[in-house]
């Protein structure tokens, strides 16, 4: 049966039928595996956010730093600043991922275990902590004042 409120009971079920504790060892486990996963999953936000800011970077900021190409294409495909260049491809494919892990944590957390949502929610917190929390450039990656008319 599944639950729909929380409950407390070391018996979880958790993702697919085959991950069922019975004992207090594998509950510890499980436990453990929802405490590092969340906290690899920060990591790895961290790590995309970094290739993000270091490919924004290298890539010229305006037309006039541009060295000029020829041909076009092989600036859309391949240089730097390319829609297909190594960082972005490198950081499209950390965010599938990384996606893909956020919705099993959310899964996990669905099981309506106290104990798995509370290893969750440390193990998400002590990852932003360790990866997270010392990163002051963030918003300079995300937002861009170049244009005039966005500074206030």
């Amino acid at each position: 049966m599944m639950h729909m409120t929380f409950y407390w009971s070391r018996q979880v079920t958790l993702l697919f039928d085959s991950w069922k504790t019975d004992t207090w060892t594998s509950y510890s486990l499980t436990l453990l595996a929802c405490l590092l996963v969340p906290a690899f999953y920060q990591y790895l936000e961290n790590l995309r956010v970094r290739i993000k800011r270091s490919a924004s970077s290298s890539s010229p900021k305006s037309e006039s730093d541009a060295p000029i190409r020829t041909p076009l294409l092989a600036a859309k495909l391949g240089g730097a600043g390319g829609r297909f260049s190594a960082g972005r491809l490198a950081e499209s494919v950390l965010f599938g991922v990384n996606s893909a892990i956020g919705y099993m944590i959310m899964l996990a957390i669905m099981s309506f275990n106290g104990g798995v949502f509370v290893a969750i929610v440390v193990g998400l917190a002590i990852g932003y902590l360790a990866f997270r929390s010392g990163d002051d450039e963030v918003a300079g990656a995300v937002v861009e004042t170049d244009n005039p008319c966005a500074c206030a």
